[in-house]
C-alpha cells in the first residue's frame, strides 16, 4: 500500500500468527531482494477491549517506530478492505498511546496524530542553546542550523529552506538524523514556504532515508510553521509523492489531523526463514 508514495507492506496478524524479527523486517523492506517498502505495518488484536486494533510500525532497518501518519491511514483502509471491521471510526493502540482514525463516505481517511510535544525531554532532544521563537541552534559539521524540534509520536527536526529542490537532504539529513542531540535519532524535514497555507517538504526518515512522503513529518513541519506564525491553521503539504492536508488550531494541547490519499497496490505471499 502507499499514501502519497510513502509505501508499506501491511501484514494481517489477526487471522494468522507470525513472530517477526528485525532480520525479517529488513528482508521484507529490501527493494532489491525482498518486497520493498519504507515501513512494515502490523495489524494485531488490541490489548485493551475498548480499542479496535493494535497498530505497530517497523522501519526498513528493523527498528520499531512510535508513529506513522500515512501508515495509519493505510491501516484504516486495509482493515476495511479485508473485512476485519466495517467501522468508519476506529481507535487503535500504538506504541505511544491510542489514536483515532475516521473513514469518510468518499473513502478519504483522516488520522488524529494527537497533540504535538515540545518538551525537549520527551522528544527526546538535548538542545545546545535556549529556545528562540520555537527554534534551536544545532551545530552540524562545524555549521549551525536553526531547527524546530518536536515529537508527533516520533521525533522531528524541521529546517526552513529557500528551495526543497536544492536542499541538502542526502548529505545533511543523515548527519542530523544521527546527531548526538537526538538520542533516539530523528526524522529530518526540509520545509519550503510557498504561502500562508502551503508548503513544499522533503523528509529524511530515521531508519529509512528520504521517502516520497511522511505523514508525521508533514504534521511536524506544518505545526512548526503555524507555531512560528508563518502558516495558517490548515496547510497543504506538497511532498515528492503527492499532497497531504494538515490542520492544527495552534494550541499546544490540541490534536493534529492528517488527511490525504491511500492506495492498495498488490498483495501476495512471502516465505520467511526461521532465525
Amino acid at each position: 500500500m502507499h499514501g502519497a508514495g510513502n509505501d508499506f507492506v501491511v501484514i494481517d496478524l489477526i487471522s494468522q500468527f507470525l513472530n517477526l524479527k528485525p532480520a525479517h523486517i529488513r528482508f521484507i523492506a529490501d527493494r532489491q531482494r525482498g518486497i520493498g517498502c519504507d515501513q512494515v505495518l502490523l495489524v494485531e488484536p488490541p490489548t485493551q477491549p475498548e480499542n479496535d486494533f493494535r497498530y505497530r510500525i517497523y522501519n526498513a532497518d528493523g527498528s520499531e517506530s512510535g508513529q506513522c501518519g500515512n501508515g495509519a491511514r493505510c491501516f484504516a483502509r486495509f482493515v476495511r478492505e479485508k473485512s476485519l471491521t466495517w467501522k468508519r471510526e476506529l481507535q487503535v493502540e500504538t506504541r505511544n498511546g491510542t489514536m483515532a482514525l475516521t473513514v469518510a463516505q468518499d473513502g478519504r481517511i483522516n488520522a488524529n496524530l494527537g497533540a504535538p510535544i515540545f518538551d525537549t525531554t520527551q522528544i527526546p532532544f538535548q538542545p545546545e542553546d535556549s529556545e528562540d521563537n520555537a527554534e534551536y541552534g544545532l551545530t552540524v559539521a562545524g555549521n549551525t542550523h536553526r531547527i524546530g524540534a518536536l515529537s508527533m509520536g516520533n521525533p522531528h527536526a524541521v529546517l526552513t529552506v529557500d528551495s526543497v529542490a536544492d536542499a541538502p537532504v542526502s548529505t545533511l539529513g543523515p548527519l542530523i538524523e544521527s546527531h548526538p542531540a537526538f538520542p533516539e535519532r530523528v526524522n529530518v524535514g526540509f520545509m519550503e514556504l510557498v504561502s500562508k497555507n502551503e508548503i513544499r517538504l522533503r523528509v529524511f526518515e530515521r531508519g529509512v532515508g528520504e521517502t516520497e512522503a511522511c505523514g508525521s513529518g508533514a504534521c511536524a513541519a506544518a505545526v512548526h510553521g503555524i507555531r512560528r506564525g508563518l502558516l495558517d491553521n490548515a496547510v497543504t503539504v506538497h511532498l515528492p509523492g503527492g499532497k497531504l492536508s494538515v490542520t492544527w488550531s495552534g494550541a499546544d494541547n490540541d490534536d493534529v489531523w492528517l488527511a490525504g490519499p491511500t492506495a492498495s497496490v498488490f498483495e501476495g505471499v512471502v516465505k520467511l526463514r526461521e532465525g
